[in-house]
C-alpha cells in the first residue's frame, strides 16, 4: 500500500458529517488510550472518533501527499482534537514492540489485497484487551464502477469479516449500518452505475438517508446496510487462545 492513493473521493466524503457522527457514536465504547489509525487519509475521521479517553493518536498513511494533509486538517481545529503523530507508511513500518489500545481500519481494509495478513499483523500490535475496528463497504454484489475507481479489492459480508477474526481475539461488535443507503446503492448498481457520486448525491445521502438509517437500523436489527462494522477485542491474556463468540 506504499503508493499514491488513486481515489478522489476523500474530500467529498469529508463533508458527510451525519455519517461520521453516526459511526463515531457506535464506536465510542471501543476507542480509547493509544490509537493507531491505519490508512488515515486526510485525517477526516479524527475529529469525530477522538474522545476524552484517547491519550495519543497515530495517523498511519502510505500516501505522502495525504499524510502531509493530515496536520493541515487538524490545524483547522483550535485546539486540535487530540495529540496526533503522523507516520507516512504501512503497518509494517510500526516498531514490532509498539502496542496500541485501539487500531482502526476506517474504509481501508477493502483496499488491501491480503486482508487476512493485514488483520493478523494489526492484531499483534494490540495491547491486552485492546480493540481492532474495521468499517468497510458491504455486499460483494453491490461492487460497482465506483469501487473499481477508488481501488477496492472487495466488499464484505459479515461472515467474511468473521472469517478474519485474529487468534486471541473475540468478536465484540458485528453489524450492518445504513439501511436506507443500502437501497440507494442498489439503485446505483441497477440503474446509474456511476464511478463517482456527485456532491449533491453525497449531501442528500448524508442529510436525509443517514438520519433515516440511524432511526431504522436498530429496528432492522442492524442486519441491513451498505457498510459493515466489526470490532474484535484482544484477550487480556495474549498467550491463551480464545474462541470467537
Amino acid at each position: 500500500m506504499m503508493a499514491a492513493y488513486q481515489g478522489t473521493e476523500l474530500e467529498l466524503f469529508a463533508t458527510a458529517k451525519n455519517w461520521k457522527s453516526y459511526v463515531a457514536a457506535s464506536l465510542r465504547p471501543y476507542i480509547s488510550g493509544r490509537v493507531l489509525d491505519v490508512g488515515a487519509g486526510i485525517g477526516g475521521n479524527i475529529r469525530y472518533l477522538a474522545n476524552a479517553t484517547v491519550t495519543q493518536w497515530t495517523a498511519l498513511e502510505p500516501d505522502a501527499r495525504l499524510a502531509a494533509t493530515i496536520e493541515e486538517t487538524l490545524g483547522t481545529d483550535q485546539p486540535p482534537p487530540v495529540d496526533c503523530t503522523v507516520i507516512n507508511g504501512t503497518i509494517e513500518d510500526i516498531a514490532p514492540r509498539t502496542t496500541f489500545d485501539t487500531i482502526l481500519y476506517m474504509d481501508v481494509l477493502e483496499h488491501i489485497a491480503d486482508d487476512q495478513r493485514e488483520v493478523a499483523a494489526a492484531a499483534r500490535l494490540l495491547a491486552p484487551g485492546g480493540c481492532l475496528v474495521v468499517l468497510a463497504p458491504a455486499h460483494q454484489y453491490l461492487f460497482s464502477p465506483f469501487d473499481t475507481a477508488v481501488g477496492h479489492h472487495r466488499r464484505y459480508s459479515l461472515p467474511a469479516l468473521r472469517a478474519l477474526t485474529p487468534v486471541n481475539a473475540r468478536t465484540e461488535l458485528c453489524r450492518l449500518m445504513d439501511s436506507v443507503g443500502f437501497l440507494a446503492s442498489l439503485a446505483n448498481r441497477a440503474i446509474l452505475r456511476q464511478s463517482d457520486p456527485t456532491e449533491r448525491q453525497i449531501r442528500i445521502w448524508d442529510r436525509l438517508m443517514v438520519r433515516a438509517s440511524r432511526l431504522l437500523d436498530p429496528v432492522a436489527g442492524y442486519e441491513i446496510g451498505k457498510s459493515a462494522l466489526m470490532v474484535w477485542r484482544a484477550s487480556q491474556t495474549p498467550d491463551l487462545v480464545v474462541a470467537d463468540v
